[in-house]
């Protein structure tokens, strides 16, 4: 079953934001609007406006209030991406040209301003300050992120643990808020708000190492970028940080990025290399270990058609290939 058909039922209030969210970017100047529309239009799989409304659906479901959560959340999705993109030097996303590719670094950064601003502009529609302080700790966090993840570029001498912090604040934690406010815009009870934000938190985790897998499992064509883009920025993900305690693969790794300028050559055979020994699987374990939590939290849930929705994304997302 595709991923889409779990949540059809959810498709006119989707329908809702993805309009709400066109609206919102729209901008005077004629560059701006068309970066952000460009973005916009890119695409996505909207995970945050969705486990903004399935979490709305254990308490009192309104739309007009969830709506404002799910399009703050995935604006600041969006601008990060954008700023992503620069920091990377990314000249693809979605197999289409970046902001930054088709205009400017600063371009792309102003985009990326316009859009952070838009999406709090926009979470005024809610009344509810408790929200607007989980939404500005929540911004704060990924740009936090962000900097821990520029800080780490080409760092070959750093733990698990500087790893899973990392992605925690890049990724999980913006799909944990996603959660709680969904819960909390639908006045669901401090039970229920908490048991979904750590379902988010967990789910945030195991997708984005999902993702750092399928950066090197993933064909171009799949990803929209070439394969192992991680590695060819110095961006240490988690298959590579496993691939390391392999002395042999260590030594190749800093041969190749002991040079001022690395030919994509280079780097093929140590993609080569992760893909084909343990760091892939063991890399899945981590993230399976992360997926049972988000499990169990969701067991102790109500049954509604919101928890089987939760299941049926939980089982998607350790079975993704692209």
């Amino acid at each position: 079953m595709k991923l889409a058909m779990t949540y059809s039922y959810l498709k006119p209030d989707l329908q809702l934001i993805e309009q709400a969210l066109e609206d919102t970017i729209q901008a005077k100047h004629p560059i701006l609007n068309e970066a952000s529309t460009q973005l916009l239009k890119a695409g996505g799989k909207r995970l945050r406006p969705i486990f903004v409304l399935l979490a709305g659906q254990f308490g009192d479901y309104n739309i007009s209030k969830l709506k404002a959560v799910a399009v703050s959340l995935e604006l600041i999705h969006m601008a990060s991406l954008v700023h992503d993109d620069v920091i990377d030097d990314s000249k693809l996303r979605r197999g289409k040209p970046t902001v930054k590719a088709k205009w400017n670094n600063q371009t792309a950064m102003y985009t990326g301003d316009y859009i952070f601003a838009r999406s709090l502009e926009y979470l005024a529609h809610l009344d509810n300050p408790r929200a607007h302080q989980i939404l500005a700790k929540t911004m704060i966090d990924l740009t936090v992120g962000e900097i821990e993840q520029i800080k780490d570029k080409y760092n070959f001498d750093q733990h698990l643990r500087h790893y899973l912090r990392r992605i925690k604040r890049k990724t999980a934690l913006l799909i944990s808020s996603s959660c709680q406010l969904g819960a909390i815009a639908s006045n669901a009870s401090l039970e229920y708000e908490k048991k979904l934000k750590q379902y988010g938190y967990n789910i945030g985790m195991s997708y984005q190492i999902i993702d750092d897998i399928l950066d090197f499992t993933g064909s171009s064509k799949q990803l929209g970028k070439p394969a192992g883009s991680d590695l060819i920025q110095g961006n240490i993900t988690l298959p590579t940080l496993i691939a390391m305690q392999d002395e042999s693969f260590y030594n190749q790794l800093m041969e190749v990025f002991s040079h001022d300028t690395i030919e994509k050559a280079q780097i093929d055979p140590l993609i080569t290399y992760i893909k084909k020994s343990d760091a892939i699987e063991k890399s899945y374990h981590i993230s399976n270990q992360y997926l049972n939590k988000a499990t169990e939290v969701i067991e102790s849930l109500p049954n509604i058609k919101a928890k089987q929705t939760f299941e049926e994304i939980t089982n998607y997302i350790g079975k993704r290939k692209i």
